[in-house]
């Protein structure tokens, strides 16, 4: 079989609930790339937080990191153009002083793998930063010196919706946002037209697979585009509706090994 390339969101996804890749998706994975597929991370996360996995999975492609503010190559940089699409660092100070209105619970600014944080709270902060102390906190239209990869807000959960829909209105034109789900309704903003999608196009171009061999596997609004995108758009079993609506397909839980099940049969293997 030719190969394939096979993107892989994490939350969700590849990990299971306590944030780990089971011995059968890693063991499908490895036996997968022995006979010459390619296996990719396409993630929100930023690259300190996804490393430990692109590490556990012994990968050398290149990855997707911020929802495609991101794509570079961990392993060997030299052999992909690192592409980072930040903000407008003018757009991220007028977000921030919108928030800074509604009173919101915290801002995390991303610049790469640096971050800062407008309050020094423990929070929902703690999922990215890997007990990694922010660059500083405090007034961040002091902080600010760069334009920022990403924005993350935690607005009191009675002001989610109309502060997305004030930002929508604002900032339409220049600004991407999306929602995390439950437990912490955050809203991440990073640049008009990025997505998963973007960054998946450039690494199946540089790894020479073509769209109808990418399978790509995903759980939130966030794998929209990359399901889309993908010859076989695979909704995992615990995804949202609208995932589920615009795949190709749908495997079983995170929980229930979801990713190998579907690869094991797609490919005719068993490990």
């Amino acid at each position: 079989m030719q190969p394939h390339l096979i993107a892989i969101d994490l939350d969700g996804t590849l990990l299971s609930d306590e944030k780990t890749i089971s011995p059968k998706n890693r063991s499908t994975l490895f036996k997968l790339r022995e006979l010459g597929h390619q296996v990719v991370i396409a993630t929100g996360r930023p690259y300190r937080a996804s490393k430990a996995y692109y590490q556990q999975l012994a990968l050398d492609t290149p990855m997707v990191n911020f929802n495609g503010a991101f794509v570079h190559h961990p392993s060997a940089p030299e052999t992909f153009k690192t592409i980072h699409t930040p903000l407008e660092k003018e757009t991220a100070k007028t977000i921030i002083d919108t928030c800074e209105t509604f009173r919101v619970k915290n801002i995390m600014v991303e610049v790469m793998d640096d971050y800062y944080l407008r309050y020094m709270n423990k929070g929902f902060a703690e999922v990215f930063t890997l007990n990694q102390s922010p660059s500083d906190h405090g007034n961040l239209h002091h902080l600010i010196k760069n334009d920022p990869t990403s924005l993350l807000i935690h607005p009191n959960d009675e002001q989610h919706h109309q502060l997305k829909e004030l930002l929508a209105n604002a900032h339409a034109e220049v600004i991407e946002q999306r929602s995390w789900g439950a437990p912490w309704h955050v809203i991440e903003i990073v640049k008009a037209g990025l997505n998963k999608a973007v960054g998946l196009k450039e690494i199946s171009a540089h790894l020479n697979i073509p769209q109808e061999r990418v399978i790509a596997f995903g759980d939130e609004n966030n794998d929209l585009e990359m399901l889309e995108y993908a010859g076989c758009g695979v909704a995992m079993g615990n995804a949202i509706d609208e995932l589920k609506s615009v795949a190709n397909e749908e495997t079983s839980t995170n929980e229930l090994d979801g990713v190998a099940t579907f690869l094991e049969e797609f490919f005719s293997v068993r490990t």
